[in-house]
């Protein structure tokens, strides 16, 4: 059981979250470790075991911040708009994730590993936001989609959400790739996550 009152233990969790986060700006998933996360808090590093396990705990409570956040920008499509239409939802939608890079870079990891390594109600805290963004996703393609029957209206979210999962490696790419693709020969074109998430959607809506 965790000490302290409520907002002390909220305050220290996002203290720790927010440490991983700007370690992993300039770190690797794979180079961050909880002694690493443990130097960037203004507490002892046994104090973080109060409240997540293991580095792979705090990354999916960060993965679950960005779920949140993006769903927030959901809500805004779904709940300021009377009307879309299919390339103006486009729109919105891949500006939404225009600004999530850090959503779309977690999504690129090893999500598999991040879950097995974090106990079952963390896991169940992050699924709740993932599956909030699912259904969000789902009211607005009811509201602004009305022609879409259930079955294209799940379709479309199981491709759309698999696909996210390989924008950021096709929109973040570094110099030493650019150069590597260059040297084999690749014609590459390099999209914005803005370009490739709207063509996405627009060939999905027709």
């Amino acid at each position: 059981m965790v000490k302290g009152t409520p907002q002390m233990v909220a305050q220290r969790r996002e203290t720790i979250i927010n440490a991983c986060e700007a370690l992993y700006q300039t770190m690797s998933f794979r180079d961050i470790t909880l002694k690493e996360i443990g130097n960037a808090v203004p507490f002892s590093r046994p104090t973080i075991y109060n409240y997540f396990e293991t580095k792979e705990e705090i990354f999916l409570a960060l993965f679950e911040r960005e779920y949140d956040r993006w769903n927030g920008d959901l809500e805004s499509i779904l709940l300021e708009n009377e009307g879309l239409t299919k390339a103006q939802l486009a729109d919105r939608i891949a500006r939404s994730l225009e600004k999530r890079t850090q959503l779309l870079k977690l999504l690129s990891m090893n999500n598999f590993d991040m879950e097995a390594n974090s106990r079952q109600e963390r896991l169940t805290s992050f699924k709740v936001s993932y599956g909030k963004s699912l259904e969000t996703m789902r009211r607005i393609l009811e509201k602004f989609r009305p022609e879409m029957d259930a079955t294209a209206v799940e379709r479309f979210i199981y491709v759309f959400f698999p696909f996210l999962f390989g924008v950021y490696p096709y929109t973040a790419v570094t110099e030493k790739q650019r150069a590597a693709m260059g040297e084999a020969g690749v014609k590459y074109a390099y999209p914005s996550v803005y370009e490739i998430v709207r063509t996405c959607i627009c060939t999905l809506l027709g």
